[in-house]
């Protein structure tokens, strides 16, 4: 049974919440200013937290922030009062997930909680800062490539081939693939435009370097190799 902690300063509201969500199955419990939400969080174990904004002792933009500090990834839905552009952005700005204005339908409230709850379940996928293959390095952050420790300076066409073909090292890359999956367009048959790049990659990557990365198969495509 999942578990929500519910703060809530108004009795009345505090209470609909708990029978509503303990009706569809959720396991609640129910604090009444921010200090007490904040202190029941760090003794028991939540799968969500629902918090209004105007609470006694910590307001919710507080309680949100030092939730944030215990557990970056736990779903925080905002209930309030409070429905200006500001008012939205300074929650999400203190961790908010997701934000609903009073008075709230339950049937929208329940859609949101099982959206928050699903991508808790869904594995999060951590982006690399770089990527590295031989002595060749790419900075994904700053977008800069070197081999070995030699700046290599690339437009941003070739940049996204290049990155592409690291993140593929090894295999056969086509020329209907490179033009879908780095251009998002169609590869005409008629052009040549897919091997231009390549070679523009070559003489960059490989031209001044015993070893060489980018290779052709013929009839099939191109693969990025110091195998071969």
């Amino acid at each position: 049974m999942q578990r929500i902690l519910v703060v809530e300063d108004e009795h009345r509201v505090a209470d609909l919440l708990k029978n509503g969500l303990e009706e569809n199955g959720y396991q609640v419990m129910v604090a009444y200013d921010g200090e007490m939400g904040l202190r029941l969080f760090r003794t028991h174990t939540f799968d969500l937290v629902i918090s209004d904004i105007i609470l006694p002792k910590i307001d919710g933009f507080g309680v949100c922030k030092e939730i944030r500090k215990v557990n970056p990834h736990i779903p925080i839905l905002m209930l309030t009062a409070l429905g200006s552009t500001d008012d939205k952005l300074d929650g999400f700005d203190a961790g908010v997930d997701d934000y609903m204005v009073k008075p709230f339908d339950f049937r929208e409230l329940f859609a949101r909680i099982k959206v928050l709850l699903k991508r808790r379940r869904d594995p999060v996928v951590v982006e690399p800062q770089a990527l590295h293959y031989s002595d060749l390095h790419i900075d994904l952050r700053g977008k800069n490539v070197t081999r070995d420790n030699i700046p290599v300076k690339l437009s941003p066409k070739e940049y996204n081939l290049l990155v592409y073909m690291v993140e593929n090292a090894e295999r056969v890359l086509s020329r209907i693939e490179i033009a879908e999956k780095v251009w998002s367009t169609h590869f005409d048959t008629g052009t040549n435009f897919i091997d231009v790049y390549i070679n523009y990659l070559r003489k960059k990557i490989d031209r001044d370097f015993a070893v060489k990365l980018i290779h052709t198969k013929p009839g099939m495509g191109f693969v990025l190799s110091d195998k071969l």
